[in-house]
């Protein structure tokens, strides 16, 4: 192992590290409002939507996030419609994201007591009011620790937008292995750079998920 050239490479590593947290950290949040979404349309039976929702959920989950990237980049391209590369990987991460997402809340609902439900009504709450004082805290609770590994699943996919010559970690370390060769090096530097992301994340989501695990 060459320490020093690895040394000499931290910084480039540390600035594509800081490019795909802020990739995912958006796509991160778009999936959880496109989810949240899908699940109130599917809530307050708005069937067209609820539809639209569905056929929404299907595509996504069916098609690898590569393809999709693929039709973001170049597809859209054809028909001229131009977005950047960080454009391309967040609408892909966001697109891809939301239907899991959707899929984990709408199973928390589920799992709440038809009683809860009945509950909050006969309480006088509106329909609103039981989805966001009733329901909504216990669903957060059930479908946590589904969210925590679909959280950690986005990060991971992240992996995946260097195909669009996004100068993400791994494009990082493909870029420099082409001109240095020193494969051995940057593979232990990428997948360092990945557990100083991935472990923390990982420790904070367990965390969250004891804390609501009693609400």
């Amino acid at each position: 192992m060459d320490f020093e050239f690895m040394y000499r490479y931290v910084p480039t590593f540390v600035k594509a590290g800081l490019l795909t947290l802020e990739i995912f950290a958006l796509g991160l949040l778009f999936a959880l409002v496109i989810g949240f979404l899908c699940i109130l349309c599917e809530y307050f039976k708005f069937t067209l939507l609820s539809k639209l929702c569905k056929a929404y959920i299907e595509l996504s989950r069916n098609t690898p996030l590569l393809i999709q990237l693929f039709f973001l980049y170049y597809g859209l391209g054809r028909l001229g419609v131009s977005l950047s590369s960080f454009a391309c990987a967040v609408v892909g991460l966001s697109f891809l994201g939301g239907s899991y997402m959707a899929e984990s809340l709408r199973g928390g609902i589920e799992a709440v007591k038809k009683q809860q439900f009945e509950a909050g009504l006969a309480l006088g709450l509106t329909k609103w009011q039981n989805l966001r004082f009733v329901i909504l805290p216990q669903a957060f609770g059930i479908a946590m620790p589904s969210l925590s590994a679909n959280t950690i699943f986005l990060f991971k996919e992240t992996s995946v937008v260097s195909i669009i010559a996004l100068p993400d970690l791994v494009q990082t370390m493909t870029s420099i292995n082409s001109i240095t060769y020193k494969t051995d090096e940057l593979l232990f530097m990428l997948f360092i750079s990945y557990l100083i992301i991935i472990l923390p994340l990982s420790l904070l989501l367990n965390s969250l998920e004891k804390r609501l695990s009693y609400v």
